[in-house]
């Protein structure tokens, strides 16, 4: 991989200078400056004044533009120009443009009208990327290259003729032969028995459900062929330039068809886009989560915020502005979970086109503004930042994630419409983020020897070889939850059969025999006083140990919440959907039990986070409220370069980074520190609960193996 950080953390925006008088260009520069940007993204979408015409490439404008940065100090994230394609390439070739389930043709006027498996435009844009890779291979502005942009934002599907004969080419690549097809797609079912490749198309619009296996399959056909584009340009960068390459995913922002974990390996940096729901009171625990998957896409690594807004987008329902200090709030939490860098879109607020009232660094309203006030005052937050580039974030949960499931669990005719893949996800990681704790939301494939609790929610489709990965890491110690509809299908979407949850039996020592989901606003009471919806199952314990039953609704009586001791470790199972309550009580209990330490103790709704590197440590505090918090802290805090030894006192709104003391980081890291009063404790019927339960090495799961056994066996 290709080393992508500078010398401090990048700041900065997509640029557009194309959009503007060359005479505004050197006024923006000298604003750049002033606000601490050190690298701006160029080019994105300029494909069609790059080469009007076919073959006929302008750069004189795109030189001079790269000169003018150059000359201010700012680097350049260059980007392919391939992100949508000039009108002329749809005129000439009608056969690229994307075409719906429907058969609706997806016209020229917006973005990204290309067919992801049109060969034409393949040539075209494989094309430009030379031509551009060969003149600014070695300019010494260029820092990063960008490939297209939002790869699949707006056309991940396309159900054309091109796409069909694409889809059958993948097809037979993946299986075969026509009968390894017919048995995966179960086409036995309805008279589905194909006995041609060509009778085989993409999903289109049929008279009713179609089959989901040809339906999963599109959709990772659909993100291979999207991740072909990446990997085409790449190939043709990397044999002409010497810089990093990455192209900005989309994690967090509702874009669901995009298998990223798949991606990360074709870029030099994982780089990220994300924007906050605005009508969501509670959207910076949203960007929590979507950072923290960010980061575990990244494998723990660095990564970089391509996009964010300053205030308000301009393609929601309601754009909301952000209040004061929500931006600096909002990008320094970005940091806090591993960012290296923190851009946005976009420097200059556009005064045409469809996103002109989409919010920038540098505002309509000019430099005079709060917007860029709070622009400058990050800037210069970053730059006393520096040092903190190239840590990595502590974390000791794992919250494990895959698309496939995502994608699988949300398909036609299941139990219910009111089980959805991200809902358990977002309960878990916002009762975590309430107590402090910081969780890497990781692929199944990850090596989880180094966390203390693994969390597998609404695991719906998963692999054997997964299933088995997480039955060992509970066997060497670790403690594991698992959530409802999990484990039902293999990597084809077929029934394991025997009892649900399927692949996670043997682990949970329960065995379902039959869902019962709740009718819309239909709630149970459980008989420890948790409250619960959308969903019951009737359970058998099989080896577990009862926590919890049904108090009311179709299955009084029946367990909802079980714990299962295996080897040394042990397995949590919850049947229902709790609510935030029940889920919060849950989680405090897995944390006691697996010995989890929160980054540092603080009020409600403060963010702490942890990075590390080597001996060294840096604690992330972010204030969401509107009181002062208070925490203890030693070392020194630097956004304002004072020291503190005890006491720190975090204003309402505000952030505070500390870098600690040698001593408290080297105590963190050892191991355990001494319990305070305020730490999650079991209560005395908790039988997971027994107070002399096995001690925590600062290590994985297989450290902490060695007396667990025997603690476990005996609390159960």
């Amino acid at each position: 991989m290709r080393r992508w950080q500078g010398d401090d953390i990048w700041f900065g925006a997509d640029y557009n200078p194309e959009q503007w008088p060359e005479s505004t260009w050197a006024e923006d520069v000298a604003l750049m400056r002033r606000a601490g940007v050190n690298m701006v993204s160029v080019g994105i979408f300029s494909w069609a004044l790059l080469e009007p015409t076919p073959g006929a490439y302008e750069f004189g404008w795109l030189d001079r533009a790269i000169d003018v940065l150059h000359g201010g100090g700012i680097s350049v994230d260059l980007a392919t120009a391939t992100a949508s394609p000039p009108p002329w390439l749809a005129h000439r070739y009608p056969e690229t443009l994307p075409r719906r389930a429907d058969g609706a043709i997806l016209w020229p006027g917006g973005r990204q009208a290309y067919c992801p498996s049109s060969p034409v435009f393949r040539e075209r844009s494989l094309a430009l990327v030379e031509a551009l890779a060969t003149r600014y291979a070695d300019h010494p502005a260029v820092a990063m290259w960008h490939v297209s942009n939002e790869l699949g934002c707006h056309n991940v599907h396309c159900y054309c003729d091109v796409s069909a004969e694409a889809f059958r080419r993948w097809l037979r690549e993946r299986y075969g032969d026509l009968d390894g097809l017919n048995d995966a797609w179960g086409t036995a079912f309805w008279s589905q028995r194909y006995g041609d490749w060509a009778e085989i198309n993409p999903p289109r619009t049929a008279p009713t459900f179609a089959n989901p296996t040809q339906q999963l399959d599109f959709l990772r056909f659909s993100s291979d062929e999207q991740r072909g584009q990446l990997r085409a340009e790449r190939e043709v960068l990397t044999r002409l330039v010497r810089q990093p390459v990455t192209t900005n995913f989309m994690i967090g922002t509702g874009i669901k068809y995009l298998d990223y974990h798949s991606w990360a390996s074709d870029v030099d940096v994982v780089a990220n886009d994300h924007y906050l729901t605005a009508a969501d009171p509670r959207a910076h625990v949203g960007l929590a989560l979507a950072a923290d998957h960010t980061r575990g896409v990244a494998g723990g690594d660095p990564w970089l915020l391509m996009e964010h807004s300053t205030s308000a987008v301009n393609w929601q329902p309601r754009n909301v502005a952000k209040a004061p200090g929500q931006l600096r709030r909002n990008s320094l939490a970005h940091v806090a979970r591993g960012a290296d860098g923190v851009l946005f879109f976009q420097w200059r607020a556009s005064r045409a086109g469809a996103e002109k009232f989409h919010s920038a660094l540098l505002p309509h309203a000019g430099p005079e503004t709060k917007v860029f006030r709070e622009v400058c005052r990050l800037g210069a937050d970053l730059r006393a930042l520096a040092e903190v580039r190239g840590s990595r974030v502590d974390a000791e949960v794992a919250i494990l994630f895959d698309y496939e499931a995502w994608w699988g669990a949300e398909l036609d005719s299941h139990p219910t419409v009111d089980v959805t893949y991200a809902d358990r996800l977002g309960a878990l990681h916002d009762a975590l983020w309430r107590a402090g704790i910081t969780a890497d939301v990781v692929h199944p494939a990850t090596d989880l020897s180094r966390y203390r609790l693994v969390l597998a929610p609404t695991l719906y489709l998963v692999r054997d070889v997964h299933a088995a990965a997480l039955h060992a890491y509970v066997e060497a110690g670790g403690t594991a939850l698992v959530t409802y509809f999990s484990g039902i299908v293999d990597e084809h979407d077929h029934i394991r059969l025997g009892g649900y949850p399927g692949a996670f039996r043997e682990l949970l020592g329960v065995r379902v025999e039959e869902f019962f989901p709740l009718r819309a606003g239909e709630r149970v009471t459980l008989d420890d006083g948790s409250v619960a919806d959308v969903w019951t199952e009737w359970l058998h314990p099989e080896g577990a140990q009862v926590l919890a039953a049904y108090a009311d609704g179709p299955l009084p009586g029946v367990p909802a919440l079980t714990r299962h001791p295996v080897g040394a470790g042990a397995a949590w199972y919850v049947g229902t959907r709790l609510d935030a309550a029940a889920t919060e009580r849950l989680v405090a209990r897995l944390v006691a039990e697996s010995g989890v330490r929160p980054a540092a103790r603080v009020p409600a709704e403060v963010e702490v986070v942890r990075r590390r590197a080597g001996d060294r440590s840096w604690l992330f505090v972010i204030n969401h409220t509107d009181a002062d918090a208070r925490l203890d802290a030693a070392g020194v805090e630097l956004l304002t370069g004072a020291g503190c030894s005890g006491d720190l006192v975090v204003p309402a709104g505000e952030v505070a980074v500390i870098r600690e003391a040698p001593t408290a980081a080297a105590a963190r890291a050892s191991g355990d520190p001494a319990r305070t009063s305020d730490d999650p404790v079991h209560t005395s019927d908790d039988p997971a609960g027994a107070s002399d339960g096995p001690a925590r090495a600062s290590g994985g799961a297989a450290a902490r193996s060695s007396g667990g056994a025997a603690a476990r066996s005996s609390a159960a």
